[in-house]
């Protein structure tokens, strides 16, 4: 078959060619007599090709196709039935009755069956056969898999990991034979017998088998590569089962004995050894001495790959990193690029965190800089960045400025990454790194190579003082031009924020307004908010007229967003004092509680008879806010590729975490009365311990005139069902609470888990914090699965579980909150205040004592105070807003240590109740 010329392609004859309708109309050759097979093969062909690239077929569609593809298993013509194979694997998926087939594939799985037909009929068996049908050709498997042809063998361990998933009981019992084919010591030559006769290749002589096929020695030993990962997917649940099996083939600390002779697998035993020292850090050491044998192995795959599993080990000290560097070192001279590519590759990954050690192969790197291929000397500069000195850097940039027009945006992020980097570590010489910055500023690109430019200016701008005008200027260069609407606004917004605290603010106006002239609405709308900025946070009258000229300007813009601002910042300005101490004032209200709040206001019709209460929200500082906004949604983290060395999603804040309890609370009909909840705990505390059969933690919710204890309960017994799950909770002492009713879990198995057990509690008076401890018993009727249906059996008995006990503290009354500690200390002068003083003889540094202050009260520490600067005398400043109705209270904790009485602590309370101050000074006196 010729394949399509342009030209054809051009006239649409191509598309015609593998149209869906035309190839279904042309099936009828499966059903002609005599069969050309010539005519056959290029459908199928044309099939497979439609399939692979996208194409669906309906199942009716796919029906027809597959049994007219079936009726040509009788001809004799090796090269279609090997077509036949690959078109039905495909069509199995969506074709309906595809078992009917069964019988003529299990013809050609037969040991005298002709060996080119049997791979092919074993990965399409495990495409046809229904999961449950896994048992009836075990047989045919187990013998497959210890084939003396490696192309068999192969072919039937493949099949079996992908049916693993499904057939895991089946699959598990053909260990011994993946065993066997992992041991194997020598590869046969294909075509020695009938059941060992292989053919790889295409040759014109005849053969015993009179297919057509000379046979090819195989010495790859791939059939390892596929038992391995057998084995691995078999016993990947059991730890220590994995960890023999790498020991034993590992072939120790030389790794000269290792059963193992095809490098992939190799490799992929490389990686399941740095799967497990993750996992467990105990066997790190006996993993490290295996993976340093490997170094010495005659593969260079093999080689890199050790290295590389060592370079990204967590906490690698730079003595085992020695050798492994040294082996990168030899393949930076290497003629082959692929091995300079990945050795540099690695090597700038390790600069990050061990730039001292990668020092020692500056020379070889330097050589790369004018290496041909610009992805190594790429990368070679990167790691030479991250690894030189300040008197280096720059002759590495005039080194860079020559070959960045020849590499792609990808790799020019990469350096512009590296060159961030670098203008931290040696602020001194950020003229010519700006400048260097600048310059490709204004060069070709896309947009992820713009942004990573921009980015490292704004850096720049953030932690270097001194070039912050500079860089200024260079942005209002860059907007004048900039195709990309999210740089513009991004730049806009830096301008408002920098712009007014430079020494001539009036210099970036001009560019500001130009965008307001000359771009799309969103700019514009940016550039109107920048404006207003440059008017609100400066005292000078003269510039503030000039903008709101400007600004009235834009009130007859087109859209109505840019007229909106346009009118907003204009009401700000008449109205100064209203609205500057929003400007000044350091703290905002955390929106995910602010969110949280409005949503049980109007979701509750008694709560709109009065005002939207305010005072429980907390706040956090800018900083805080800007880091929040900046986290990865869920959505830009589903689909990223993972890496040992990726990191993961970061946890949710404490703003958001209450936002979730109190949507997941809202949705239990008994709490439905209870009001909004003032206070979940941040984190789950767990209550037992993290190997036991069941798991449980406990999260404690606060209401006006309730408590809720909220039990996370797992069972991890696969075998066993729980019903009726719930806690049992008896207090120690009188505590003001009365308990109300348990919400207990109804059924609770090892795929369900975890369940949630309330317990709620009345709280007799809602004025008073009430503090109690809890003993906890956990109890359920456990029930056995049937084996056979899997259903629990009628009968269970009753048992029960004794779990830690809880306490309901002061710490879950209050809620951390940001504020500006001096002036809301001076304010609360004429509110309630407390002092005093307690010794804590056991505390044996100021920095443990603040730890424990902050635990017991879960207040927010302000202005870094949560870090002793000196040895024996420091002040701690926390805040927080006590729930249902407490107010602020304010602490300030004044501490001195010493090695004979421990750690003094005087402690001052300001709060606007008094029982929000007697909390604090209880919680630290008990």
């Amino acid at each position: 078959m010729a394949f399509a010329t342009k030209k054809d392609e051009e006239s649409g004859l191509s598309t015609y060619y593998n149209n869906k309708t035309t190839i279904i109309q042309e099936a009828r050759v499966f059903n002609e007599s005599p069969i050309s097979p010539r005519k056959c093969r290029a459908l199928l062909t044309r099939i497979v090709y439609l399939l692979y690239v996208g194409e669906t077929f309906n199942t009716q569609e796919a029906t027809t196709l597959f049994f007219g593809t079936t009726k040509l298993f009788q001809h004799k013509d090796s090269a279609l039935r090997q077509m036949v194979y690959l078109a039905i694997k495909e069509l199995a998926l969506t074709a309906e009755d595809v078992i009917m087939v069964t019988a003529s594939i299990m013809k050609d799985m037969q040991p005298n069956s002709e060996v080119i037909y049997r791979p092919n009929a074993i990965r399409a068996l495990a495409r046809i056969i229904d999961p449950s049908m896994a048992q009836g050709v075990e047989r045919f498997f187990k013998a497959a898999i210890v084939d003396k042809n490696p192309s068999i063998s192969s072919a039937a361990l493949v099949s079996a990991y992908h049916l693993f998933p499904n057939a895991k009981d089946v699959v598990k019992r053909w260990v011994n034979e993946a065993q066997e084919a992992v041991n194997a010591k020598s590869s046969s030559f294909f075509g020695s017998g009938s059941s060992s006769g292989g053919y790889l290749g295409w040759g014109s002589s005849s053969s015993s088998s009179n297919t057509g096929y000379q046979p090819i020695p195989s010495t790859s030993y791939v059939t390892q590569y596929h038992a391995l990962g057998l084995l691995y997917a078999i016993r990947q649940q059991d730890r220590m089962a994995v960890t023999k099996m790498i020991q034993q083939l590992g072939g120790g600390k030389s790794g000269a004995g290792t059963t193992l002779k095809n490098p992939m697998a190799l490799c992929m035993l490389i990686r399941y050894a740095a799967k497990v020292m993750e996992e467990d850090p105990n066997v790190q050491r006996q993993m490290l001495d295996l993976l340093e044998g490997w170094l010495r192995h005659k593969s260079d795959m093999v080689n890199l790959e050790a290295a590389r599993v060592i370079c990204e080990m967590r906490n690698v000290t730079p003595a085992q990193l020695t050798r492994s560097i040294a082996v990168l070192q030899l393949f930076l001279s290497s003629p082959k690029s692929t091995l300079k590519f990945a050795a540099t590759r690695t090597l700038a990954a390790l600069a990050v965190t061990h730039p001292q050690s990668v020092a020692a192969c500056n020379i070889d790197l330097e050589n790369l800089i004018s290496d041909p291929n610009r992805s190594v000397a790429t990368y070679a500069i990167t790691t030479l960045l991250k690894t030189g000195n300040e008197a280096s850097v720059d002759r590495l940039m005039k080194q860079i400025s020559g070959f960045m027009s020849e590499i792609s945006d990808e790799f020019k992020v990469i350096i512009v990454d590296a060159i961030r980097s670098l203008c931290l570590k040696f602020p001194a010489k950020h003229e010519s790194m700006l400048a260097f910055l600048s310059g490709v500023l204004r060069d070709e690109g896309g947009y992820d190579f713009k942004r990573a430019v921009v980015e490292a200016i704004f850096d720049m701008i953030k932690f270097i003082a001194d070039c912050k005008e500079q860089a200024l200027s260079h942005l209002c260069e860059f907007i004048e031009d900039c195709e990309f609407t999210k740089l513009s606004v991004r730049i806009l917004h830096l301008l408002g924020v920098e712009g007014p605290k430079a020494p001539n603010p009036t210099k970036y106006i001009r560019f500001i307004y130009n965008r307001v002239v000359l771009e799309n609405a969103t700019v514009r709308a940016a550039a109107v908010s920048s404006l207003a900025k440059f008017g609100l946070n400066n005292l000078d009258e003269k510039l503030g007229k000039s903008i709101h000229v400007l600004l009235n300007r834009c009130l007859d813009d087109v859209d109505d967003e840019v007229r909106d601002r346009a009118a907003l910042y204009l009401k700000v300005y008449e109205e100064p004092p209203l609205v500057q101490p929003y400007i000044k004032e350091e703290s905002i209200y955390s929106l995910s509680a602010l969110e949280s709040k409005l949503v049980s206001y109007i979701s509750d019709p008694d709560a709109q008879d009065q005002p939207f209460d305010a005072t429980d929200i907390p706040k956090v500082s800018r900083e805080q806010a800007a880091k929040e906004s900046a986290r990865p949604s869920t959505l830009e983290t589903i689909g990223v590729p993972s890496s040992s060395k990726a990191a993961t999603p970061p946890p949710p804040s404490a703003a958001e975490t209450q936002s979730n309890y109190a949507q997941q609370l809202a949705e239990v009909p008994e709490l439905a009365s209870y009001g909004p909840v003032l206070n979940s705990s941040t984190k789950p505390a767990p209550l037992t311990e993290s190997e036991t059969e069941y798991q449980v933690s406990v999260v404690k919710h606060i209401f006006k005139e309730h408590v809720v204890f909220q039990f996370n309960v797992s069972n991890t017994i696969p075998d066993t069902v729980l019903e009726q799950v719930s806690v049992i909770m008896q207090t120690q002492a009188d505590s003001s609470l009365t308990e109300d009713f348990i919400i207990p879990v109804p059924t609770l198995t090892a795929a369900t888990s975890p369940g949630i057990v309330y317990v709620s509690f009345t709280r007799d008076n809602p004025e008073e914090y009430a503090q109690a401890s809890f003993q906890c018993i956990l109890k359920f009727v456990s029930k056995e699965l049937d084996p056979t249906t899997g259903e629990p059996e009628e009968e269970g008995y009753e048992d029960e579980y004794q779990l830690e006990d809880t306490e309901l503290a002061a710490a879950d009354y209050i809620i951390p909150s940001y504020v500006t500690f001096a002036s809301e200390w001076d304010r609360l002068r004429s509110g309630v205040s407390l002092t005093e003083t307690f010794s804590l003889p056991a505390m044996e540094s100021l920095k443990a004592a603040c730890n424990s202050v902050i635990e017991i009260l879960n207040m927010q520490p302000l202005g870094g105070s949560e870090e002793p600067q000196q040895p024996t005398v420091h002040t701690l400043q926390l805040s927080g807003l006590v729930g249902g109705g407490g107010g602020k209270v304010l602490v300030r904790c004044r501490m001195t240590y010493s090695k004979a009485q421990g750690v003094t602590l005087e402690v001052g309370v300001r709060s606007e109740q008094q029982a929000a101050a007697d909390l604090v000074i209880a919680a630290i006196g008990g």
